[in-house]
């Protein structure tokens, strides 16, 4: 029997997070180019030395990112109102003196420091935060010359592969710099968002990467070999026995927002405070068997997304949008639902792309076209979206 938690436009995500970055106090990418990163392979033949590696320049391009970076990447120590002390990493977004960090570095804060790395320390003021993709922006007053915004770049280009660079302060060593590689793109975790159930929604579309990332890096900044900014490093893979001793470190899987939706949120965080995220009204998970989708009556072979539930009074059920009602095998799975196949004529093969379409191209009030397969049947449903803070 299979237990599966299904929330509102939320994910099962098999694996247990941590969000990752905040130590206890205590608390990317550009591809890489032929002119600064070239390689030659030598392959042994007829007795001849074995595979050489030359870089041209190689070291030089990450001595000369850091440089140009790590003026802009901040130490956040965080103080509750109970004492205790944590630390994240955030960097510099403009020259009004914004900051962009994680929300959950400073959840629960009652005073903020930041420390820029020429060593000028300062009060921080929160002025927005959004728990849908742990964002969060701290404003600071400080001489303009303190100031190094980093580029934003963009993750939409991002492939597999791609080399990306890390800085932030890992168990408080502060401006630390690490290497990886985007290791997957499109994942999906729980957001810090819950709805009126005690649900949580998702967050979707997340870089994962094999950059270090450890207790400490969080809210700091993701870039590829340009220096430009992909992404904010948000959360590594633990195990359970490490949450619950607090031995949290690297393990070669971490996440990171994509910096497209951070430039979509950022501005609202700064201008209003918050970011309304458009609700369409349905649960649903990635990673179902072939035996669980036939058992809910689905063709594994066609791709898209399975809707679990429909939340009452929503915007799918509104629309006529349906799950399933029969019980089958599986604890939590039942059959006679729709399939969502696209969005507006854009295929989805998934229930990340179905949020990450939703994310970056609708906003609350605006209709979508929902194409749905229902017994076999495809058809089309207008939905007018509603906001996941109502």
């Amino acid at each position: 029997m299979i237990n599966r938690k299904t929330t509102l436009i939320t994910s099962f995500v098999m694996l247990t997070l941590i969000l990752g970055a905040c130590s206890s106090v205590q608390g990317t990418q550009g591809q890489l180019s032929a002119e600064n990163m070239q390689t030659t392979v030598q392959v042994e033949q007829s007795g001849q030395p074995a595979t050489v590696l030359q870089y041209s320049e190689g070291e030089d391009t990450l001595v000369n990112l850091y440089k140009k970076v790590n003026p802009g990447v901040v130490s956040v120590v965080v103080y509750t109102a109970e004492g205790s002390v944590g630390q994240g990493t955030g960097f510099v977004y403009d020259l009004d003196g914004h900051i962009i960090t994680n929300y959950h570095v400073i959840e629960n804060a009652n005073a903020i420091e930041i420390t820029f790395p020429e060593g000028t320390r300062t009060r921080g003021t929160i002025i927005g935060t959004d728990t849908d993709s742990d964002l969060a922006v701290i404003k600071v007053d400080v001489a303009t010359g303190v100031l190094h915004p980093l580029t934003l770049g963009s993750s939409s280009g991002l492939q597999v592969g791609q080399f990306v660079v890390a800085i932030g302060n890992p168990f408080g060593y502060t401006q630390t710099m690490t290497t990886g590689i985007v290791s997957a793109q499109g994942r999906m975790l729980d957001s810090l968002h819950s709805t009126e159930e005690g649900s949580n929604f998702a967050a979707g579309d997340l870089i994962q990467t094999d950059a270090a990332i450890n207790p400490g890096n969080s809210g700091g900044p993701l870039l590829n070999l340009d220096g430009e900014v992909i992404g904010i490093n948000r959360a590594i893979y633990a195990g359970s026995s490490s949450i619950l001793t607090g031995s949290v470190s690297y393990s070669g899987v971490g996440f990171a927002i994509p910096i497209d939706i951070v430039k979509k949120v950022v501005p609202s965080l700064i201008s209003d405070g918050y970011y309304n995220y458009p609700f369409l009204g349905i649960s649903s998970v990635d990673g179902l068997t072939m035996n669980e989708i036939e058992a809910m009556g689905f063709d594994p072979s066609v791709p898209g997304v399975y809707v679990l539930s429909v939340a009452a009074g929503g915007p799918a059920e509104k629309a006529g949008m349906r799950a399933g009602t029969r019980s089958t095998q599986y604890d939590g799975l039942y059959a006679g639902g729709d399939i969502i196949v696209a969005l507006d004529g854009v295929a989805v093969k998934d229930y990340n792309a179905l949020l990450s379409y939703l994310i970056m191209n609708k906003a609350p009030g605006d209709t979508v076209t929902v194409t749905i397969l229902r017994n076999g049947v495809e058809k089309n449903l207008e939905v007018t979206l509603g906001s996941r803070s109502s």
